[in-house]
């Protein structure tokens, strides 16, 4: 039996600086909800809002996006340009295994947070188990804080737990119940760990409608750091 596909890519959080970016493997054959689910959780997005997943691609010498989103009661999904796509049942290797293609993951259309993706490369390594994968292979940065106001935001919530001063970080301190917070902070191994289990939570809230357990909220929260 040949070997999955690896699709290795390169993601970082649009619009904000310093910059926050990982580079991360995933097997060939998930779907586009999954990958949803794995670049939410490289960047920190906890699943309380919905998302979409837009392949960015050339047709007729133009730019073109195809966008995908999990189904839900009033969302109406089929083939027109205009229409999401089921991110469910379409899988990446159906999209495209040419290095170069683009995507972005859009997560909470209030806070309108993007995070672009570029694939390096695919290849195959029979020596790799597929339950490896997906994995992360280095990054920056935290990711995102969960209902700050996006970007903008997020730069002002950097800037206030760097100077622990004002009327910002007071009000971010009161906010999360914390008195330091380091968003330069990025651990590998953590991240890896986080993989292996949240975007199976994430599947869970999102295509099978069901409430995470007290054991997933603590896993998503790091309690298990505490």
């Amino acid at each position: 039996m040949a070997a999955q596909p690896i699709y290795e890519f390169y993601a970082e959080l649009f619009d904000y600086e310093p910059l926050i970016w990982r580079r991360f493997q995933v097997p060939g054959n998930i779907s586009m909800a999954r990958l949803g689910y794995i670049v939410m959780t490289l960047f920190e997005m906890k699943a309380s809002h919905l998302f979409a997943v837009e392949w960015i691609y050339e047709y007729g010498g133009n730019q073109k996006t195809r966008r995908f989103e999990v189904p839900s009661e009033s969302a109406d999904y089929g083939i027109d340009e205009e229409k999401p796509m089921d991110a469910t049942t379409v899988k990446l290797s159906r999209i495209t295994d040419q290095p170069g293609s683009r995507f972005n993951v859009n997560y909470d259309f209030g806070d309108n947070w993007y995070v672009v993706l570029k694939l390096e490369k695919v290849f195959s390594d029979s020596e790799l188990p597929g339950v490896e994968l997906p994995r992360a292979l280095g990054g920056a940065g935290f990711g995102i804080i969960e209902d700050v106001g996006g970007t903008y935001r997020l730069a002002d919530f950097a800037e206030a737990f760097k100077k622990k001063r004002g009327e910002d970080y007071r009000e971010f301190r009161e906010w999360l119940g914390v008195d330091d917070f380091d968003m330069n902070a990025f651990d590998l191994n953590d991240m890896n760990f986080r993989l292996r289990k949240i975007p199976r939570i994430y599947k869970q809230i999102y295509e099978d409608h069901s409430y995470p357990t007290q054991r997933s909220i603590d896993l998503i929260e790091r309690k298990y750091l505490k």
